[in-house]
C-alpha cells in the first residue's frame, strides 16, 4: 500500500467548504481483477449521492474502503479536507461514518435492542436503548418491537433493525447499501422523505448504493455510475433520466421495467374485488363451462401454521392458468416465504388442497411438488437455492443427479456436456462449468438457478423475489425469461415485494396480507393508492388518515 493512503495530516487545508468525503484515485485489486481502478467520489454535506453500477462494478468495494472493511492498494481518503487512514470499521465509526449493509449482520438469538446495543462501550442501560430504538423507529417510520427476537423477524423487519443500528449512533456520513430491498414502496418513500429532512437540517452526507433507478432519481442530488471498476459518468440528478443511467451502467440500451409504481405514484383506477375461497370442483366446472383451459396450479383454502401456532397462510386460495403470470403483492412478512416453501414441499398444510393440472399433490412430502413439475426460484438463493462452494455444474444438477448415474456411478462427461449447453443457453458468465459458484456475480448465480429449474420443463414456475439484489441488466434478462416461460404455456406465480416488477409482468395481481388473499385486480391502470392500502391494512378503503409507513408496518405478521 502506498503512503498516500496510510498517512494522516493534522487537518492542513481543511476549510468549512471542504466536502465531507473525498475518495481520490482509489484502486483495489483482488488477484488480477481490478475491483476499483482509480475511482474518485465526492460526498457533500446536506446531499444524498447515488452510486449506481452492475453487480461486480466495484461500488460495494468502494464503500467498504470508506468504512475500513477493505484497504486500498492506492489512493487517498479525505474527511472534511483531512487526509485519513481508515484501518477498520471502529476507526470509521469514530470519524462519524456509518453503513447500513445489504446483507444482514445481526445476531439472531438476540433481541432487537440487544443487536442495536452491540459494540457499545461503558455501562449498558437496557431501558435507555429501548427508548432510543422506539424514538428512531418513530422518526423514520420504521416501527418495530425493541424486545422482538431477531430470529422471529421477517426480512423486512430485519432490514429495519440494520437501519436503526446505524442511525442510533448518529453518524454524520452515512452509506446505505440497497436499504429498501425488502421495504414496501410506502416505507421506502417515508424513509427517504425523513432522511432528506435530516440530511438538510443536520448537514449529513449520504451515499446511496442502489440498483433501483426510480429510487436513485427520487432520492438523490448527485449520481456516480461505475462499470467494470471505473467511474464512467458523474452528473447532477436533475440532469439524469432512467434510460441514460441504465445505458451508462451496462454499456448498451436496456429495456427498462415499468417505473410507474415508484413511491406510490397514482396510475388510475381499477376495480378491486375480494377473493372468496371457493371449492375446486365447483370452480373447475365454471371454467370448463366457459370453455377456458383448466388452471395448472390451484390452491384451495390452504392453512399453514408455524410451531408457535401462528397462521402463516390462512384460508388462502389461488389459481394460475397456463401461459398466465399471477403476481403476489404484499409487504414482506405476510406469508410470502410460507407460500414459496409450501410449493417447494417444505411445509405441511393443516387444511386445504393443492392441485397441479387437476391432480392433487401432497404438501410437505419431499419431492412431491417437483415430481408434479412445479419449479421454484427461492427468495434467498444463498439460503435454499445454491451451494456456493460447489461448482456451476454441480449446482445445475443438484435437484436430479440420478439422471447422470448408472449402477451407482456418475457420468462426469455427460454432466459437463449438458452443463456447457445450459451455460450457453442461459448466458451464464463463468470461467468454466467447474468454477465454484461463489466466483459468479449475483446475477449469474440467479441464472444458474433459473437454468436448473427451467431445464426440467415445468408446468408451473414459482419465482419468489427473482430480481432481489440484481442490477438493471440482470433484471431485464429475468423479466424476458419469465415472459418466455409464460409464452411457452408455463403457469408463472411471481411472488415479489417489487411493485414495479409485478406491474410490468403480471396479468393478474393478488394481495397477500397476514396470510390471507385480501384482494385481486388486473394489471391495467392499477390504482396504487388502493393497492397500497390492501398491502398495508388488508382493506381497500382507508378508515382514517395515517402516514404510509405506519400503514405498511401494520402489515407485519401477527404475533
Amino acid at each position: 500500500m502506498t503512503d498516500d493512503v496510510g498517512s494522516t495530516t493534522g487537518g492542513a487545508g481543511t476549510t468549512a467548504a471542504s466536502p465531507a468525503v473525498e475518495l481520490l484515485g482509489i484502486t483495489k485489486h483482488f488477484g488480477q481483477v481490478a475491483a476499483c481502478d482509480a475511482v474518485d467520489l465526492t460526498l457533500r454535506r446536506g446531499q444524498i449521492h447515488g452510486v449506481l453500477g452492475e453487480n461486480g462494478a466495484g461500488k460495494s468495494t468502494l464503500m467498504k474502503v470508506l468504512i475500513g472493511l477493505v484497504l486500498p492498494d492506492r489512493g487517498q481518503i479525505r474527511i472534511d479536507g483531512e487526509i485519513v487512514h481508515i484501518a477498520d470499521p471502529v476507526e470509521a465509526a469514530a470519524r462519524g461514518i456509518g453503513m447500513v449493509h445489504q446483507h444482514f449482520s445481526l445476531v439472531e438469538p438476540l433481541t432487537v435492542w440487544e443487536n442495536v446495543a452491540l459494540g457499545d462501550v461503558g455501562r449498558l442501560t437496557p431501558k435507555r436503548v429501548r427508548e432510543r430504538v422506539v424514538a428512531i423507529s418513530d422518526q423514520y417510520g420504521l416501527e418495530i418491537d425493541p424486545d422482538a427476537r431477531v430470529s422471529d423477524l421477517p426480512a423486512g423487519m430485519r432490514q429495519r433493525v440494520e437501519i436503526i443500528k446505524c442511525l442510533r449512533r448518529d453518524p454524520q456520513i452515512l452509506v446505505f447499501d440497497e436499504p429498501t430491498s425488502v421495504l414496501s414502496p410506502a416505507e421506502s418513500q417515508f424513509l427517504f422523505e425523513t432522511l432528506r429532512r435530516v440530511v438538510e437540517i443536520e448537514g449529513k452526507a449520504v451515499a446511496l448504493v442502489s440498483h433501483k433507478l426510480a429510487e436513485i432519481m427520487y432520492a438523490t442530488d448527485e449520481i456516480t455510475i461505475m462499470r467494470q471498476g471505473r467511474v464512467v459518468e458523474s452528473l447532477a440528478t436533475s440532469e439524469a433520466n432512467e434510460a441514460g443511467l441504465a445505458r451508462a451502467m451496462v454499456g448498451r440500451d436496456v429495456s427498462l421495467r415499468s417505473e410507474r409504481a415508484a413511491f406510490g405514484l397514482a396510475l388510475g383506477n381499477v376495480a378491486v374485488v375480494t377473493a372468496p375461497a371457493e371449492q375446486p370442483h365447483a370452480e373447475a366446472a365454471v371454467i370448463q363451462a366457459a370453455g377456458k383451459p383448466l388452471p395448472l396450479l390451484e390452491l384451495w383454502g390452504i392453512g399453514v401454521i408455524d410451531r408457535d401456532g401462528r397462521h402463516l397462510l390462512d384460508e388462502f386460495s389461488l389459481t394460475v392458468g397456463p401461459g398466465e403470470i399471477v403476481g403476489v403483492a404484499g409487504v414482506e412478512g405476510n406469508g410470502q416465504r410460507a407460500l414459496g416453501d409450501l410449493l417447494s414441499s417444505l411445509l405441511h398444510t393443516t387444511v386445504g388442497t393443492v392441485l397441479v393440472d387437476g391432480e392433487p399433490v401432497a404438501a410437505g412430502v419431499a419431492g412431491a411438488m417437483a415430481r408434479a413439475r412445479i419449479a421454484v426460484i427461492p427468495e434467498d438463493r444463498h439460503d435454499s437455492g445454491v451451494i456456493l462452494d460447489m461448482s456451476v455444474t454441480e449446482n445445475l444438477f443438484l435437484a436430479d443427479p440420478a439422471r447422470f448415474s448408472r449402477r451407482g456411478f456418475m457420468n462426469p462427461k455427460r454432466m459437463r456436456a449438458e452443463a456447457d449447453s445450459l451455460i450457453a443457453e442461459f448466458g451464464i458468465v463463468c470461467s468454466s462449468a467447474s468454477a465454484p459458484l461463489w466466483s459468479l456475480s449475483g446475477g449469474n448465480q440467479q441464472r444458474v438457478v433459473l437454468a436448473r429449474e427451467l431445464s426440467h420443463r415445468p408446468k408451473v414456475l414459482v419465482a419468489a423475489q427473482p430480481t432481489r439484489g440484481l442490477d438493471v441488466g440482470a433484471i431485464e434478462y429475468m423479466a424476458e425469461r419469465l415472459r418466455a416461460a409464460a409464452s411457452s404455456g408455463v403457469g408463472v406465480l411471481l411472488i415479489s415485494t417489487e411493485l414495479e416488477e409485478i406491474l410490468e409482468l403480471a396479468d393478474r395481481i393478488v394481495v397477500l396480507y397476514r396470510g390471507r388473499l385480501v384482494g385481486e385486480m388486473t394489471r391495467a391502470d392499477v390504482d396504487l393508492e388502493r393497492l397500497g392500502l390492501l398491502m398495508g391494512t388488508g382493506r381497500a378503503e382507508a378508515e382514517h388518515a395515517t402516514n404510509p409507513a405506519s400503514a405498511a408496518a401494520a402489515g407485519g405478521p401477527s404475533r
